[in-house]
């Protein structure tokens, strides 16, 4: 195969593809069913591969079958829009294709990750903290589990975790799964991850996180772990951090901040608020892919103490891979990984285009078209909020004129909508009431985003309305 004229073809479907997602008309997705695509597309890996012509068309299918999460009308997922400088310096990692274990094979690749935990560190106020790049939110909330479980029990490291230790953790309600499975995978149990009530707006309420912890104290168990979410994924509420601190420093329990979708709020002067006491937090996990847009993966977990990373990993005794002849600490020695993506370079790099105000801006942002698409919701007779919005998520639904249920007419509605392939939005459960939640996650977005997306919502609901008027007429 030529290699330089494939590279050029692909940079030339790259710049396709960036133009048509700025295009209105664009479709999110050509939406197809499984069988479609199989038939579209030739999965099986031959013996004699492909020709040039071939692997070229490979990539245009691709892409054309894919979901354009670049689109602005993608507005389904805690992460959203396309972000160049961040794809720039993705691109240029993979050509370098090293690991971050250590200096030696990532020299610039290292200094980049340390000076991006010190600038998150400063923006959660850890003043003397650490962090790691890790493969997502749940893997930052683990490793906080770990480190938690580390600290009650250091012997662990070493003797393992018995369950006659009885060890509690306790979180919202509404918090992550990736709790029960950190639980699970730290030999814990799910099963000892205690749901706390939460308030009408999604928030943990701390009279009852501590009327849980003073329970399991009296039961002769141990609680050792406490997590507020900063944003759960349905609602995107809030926990109040500064008062579940207190509990935790009464009880000396761990208390991490789950910021996988909405950490980067601490971004901005205006919204911070949200997330005061997070400097009283013992760990906090972060995930730039969401909010600040950096391509898939982007997970940070900082904590509060310097060596409490390093402490988690048992004794090394790898003279193959680490040798300490370059004067500074390499980063595989506080990471469970040992082969790990070079994550911190394509932040870093969006990060120096868009400079420390462009980033709040683009925060800001956020949260104004949230507010935006809430006083849409709010001055539409047929649609309803289900509930006060939080921060970047509007959860509401659709009420036809009709009688009928509104938890089948509002899933055939958002079912519509994807297939359509015109705005694609989620939808989840809050109690037994089915909502759609459409998120502001794509820091470009702009009121007439909003505008196409609840011309686009209505237009399809009055076809569905008359569709069942025909039915029953």
């Amino acid at each position: 195969m030529n290699n330089l004229k494939i590279l050029e073809e692909s940079f030339s479907k790259i710049k396709t593809y960036l133009q048509a997602n700025e295009n209105t008309n664009t479709r999110v997705v050509e939406f197809k069913k499984p069988s479609e695509i199989q038939a579209i597309i030739d999965f099986p890996i031959s013996a004699k591969g492909v020709t040039e012509n071939e692997f070229l068309d490979l990539l245009d299918k691709y892409l054309e079958y894919s979901v354009k999460t670049g689109n602005k009308q993608f507005l389904n997922q805690l992460y959203s829009g396309f972000n160049f400088p961040a794809f720039i310096g993705d691109i240029f990692a993979t050509l370098a294709n090293t690991s971050m274990y250590t200096y030696e094979v990532a020299p610039v690749a290292t200094l980049i990750e340390n000076e991006m935990i010190r600038l998150m560190n400063s923006y959660a106020g850890y003043t003397h903290g650490d962090g790691v790049f890790v493969s997502g939110g749940s893997n930052a909330n683990l490793v906080a589990m770990f480190s938690a479980r580390n600290r009650v029990m250091p012997e662990s490291r070493f003797e393992g975790y018995s369950q006659i230790h009885k060890l509690k953790a306790f979180v919202n309600e509404q918090a992550h799964y990736s709790f029960e499975t950190a639980a699970n995978v730290l030999g814990i149990g799910a099963k000892n991850v205690i749901k706390v009530k939460s308030d009408a707006n999604g928030r943990i309420i701390p009279a009852e996180l501590e009327k849980e912890i003073e329970a399991s104290i009296q039961r002769g168990e141990k609680p050792f772990f406490v997590a507020a979410t900063c944003a759960t994924t349905l609602l995107g509420a809030y926990d109040p951090i500064d008062e579940m601190a207190i509990i935790c420093k009464k009880h000396n329990i761990w208390l991490h901040a789950d910021g996988s979708f909405g950490g980067s709020v601490i971004l901005s002067d205006k919204h911070r608020h949200l997330m005061n006491g997070i400097e009283k937090t013992d760990s906090f996990a972060w995930n730039p892919h969401k909010l600040m847009n950096i391509p898939l993966v982007c997970s940070v977990l900082l904590v509060k103490e310097r060596g409490v990373l390093q402490h988690n990993i048992t004794d090394i005794n790898t003279d193959y891979i680490f040798h300490d002849i370059d004067q500074i600490e390499d980063l595989g020695k506080k990471s469970i990984q040992c082969g790990r993506r070079v994550d911190a370079v394509k932040l870093w790099f969006a990060w120096k285009y868009f400079g420390l105000k462009g980033y709040q801006n683009r925060i800001d942002n956020l949260m104004e078209m949230a507010q935006y698409a809430e006083a849409r919701v709010m001055e539409h007779p047929k649609l309803e909020l289900s509930s006060n919005r939080q921060s970047f998520a509007v959860c509401f639904r659709y009420k036809p004129n009709s009688e009928t249920d509104l938890n089948a007419f509002n899933l055939a509605l958002r079912e519509s909508m994807r297939k359509s392939g015109k705005s694609i939005v989620n939808y989840g459960y809050q109690g037994k009431i089915l909502v759609i939640r459409l998120v502001t996650a794509n820091g470009e977005l702009t009121p007439s985003d909003i505008d196409l997306f609840f011309n686009n919502l209505l237009t399809e609901a009055k076809k569905l309305e008359n569709t069942q008027n025909l039915q029953h007429g």
